[in-house]
């Protein structure tokens, strides 16, 4: 597969055509959402995989049948890639879905049916380190380069979806404040059974204690990393090579101190302080 093939630009988005396609875009674009409908938003390798686990399990009360009889793109699909078509038809409320786009490139649906929406955010340095190895191990992908050259593209905006910045601040538009939970990756990490209860008030699903144990230990890294409907083992090595990385690979905060120079921390704070100045954002790490 040629560079050319490998992608499609969508309103100037970079998207991979091995789950994209003009019909799946088209079919995002007239998608009809309703109230009941639940969407978790994340920017590229910020938690979506663990989005896919948590939600059916918090809106089925914890039945573990569809984590583990269907793979997560099924299971809850990007609106966006070409799965959606064939597992979203008929399927009943409340649909569970994910989403790497941005705001504005939302379906007319979506801002008149309000259904309710959970925006993972992740630390963006994490977020680079983890991108970069799924270029190594994805053949669907260009290769990454060196850590720095990859860097120097993600601050560019020049990788898949865009830039970061962009997509953060795009999903904080008042547009959604009225149904939008904001949770970020690290809370998630520090306290899943908190971030669980959490998603299930939101949800206005109320979970016994049992279950919410039941839940966050299914939805544990390592339990995650076991289950053949959630860690991409499915995917032919032609197209993930696990040689090179797993899909799952550490689950952890922080291993942007294991890459970053101090000298490529601080080109990345600059674009960072720059791109978000203005912006009402406040995270753990700024400066950590």
């Amino acid at each position: 597969m040629t560079a050319v093939d490998k992608y499609l630009f969508y309103n100037g988005l970079l998207l991979p055509t091995v789950a994209h396609s003009p019909e799946s875009l088209r079919y995002a674009e007239g998608f009809q959402f309703v109230e009941d409908d639940v969407l978790a938003v994340t920017y590229p390798k910020s938690g979506t995989t663990w989005m896919q686990e948590i939600l059916p399990l918090v809106l089925s009360g914890g039945d573990l049948s569809s984590v583990q009889s269907q793979p997560n793109w099924d299971r809850v699909p990007w609106l966006e890639e070409t799965r959606a078509a064939l597992v979203l038809d008929g399927r009943p409320a409340p649909r569970a879905m994910v989403t790497h786009l941005p705001l504005p490139l939302m379906p007319a649906s979506f801002f008149k049916a309000k259904p309710k929406v959970i925006y993972v955010t992740r630390n963006p340095k994490d977020v680079v380190v983890s991108s970069f190895h799924f270029h190594q191990m994805a053949s669907f992908l260009d290769d990454p380069g060196t850590f720095d050259e990859f860097l120097d593209k993600f601050l560019a905006g020049e990788v898949l979806f865009g830039k970061w910045t962009d997509h953060v601040k795009s999903w904080r538009s008042p547009e959604v404040q009225d149904r939008i939970l904001y949770i970020t990756y690290e809370e998630m990490l520090e306290d899943l059974r908190g971030a669980v209860l959490k998603f299930s008030h939101f949800l206005g699903k109320e979970l016994s204690e049992e279950t919410l144990t039941h839940i966050a230990e299914q939805c544990s890294f390592s339990s995650m990393k076991q289950n053949t409907m959630s860690n991409y083992s499915l995917v032919p090595k032609e197209f993930m090579d696990t040689s090179k990385s797993h899909f799952l690979r550490k689950g952890v905060a922080g291993d942007w101190k294991n890459y970053f120079s101090p000298e490529q921390e601080a080109r990345f704070l600059a674009v960072y302080r720059e791109e978000m100045k203005g912006v009402d954002f406040k995270s753990s790490w700024d400066e950590n």
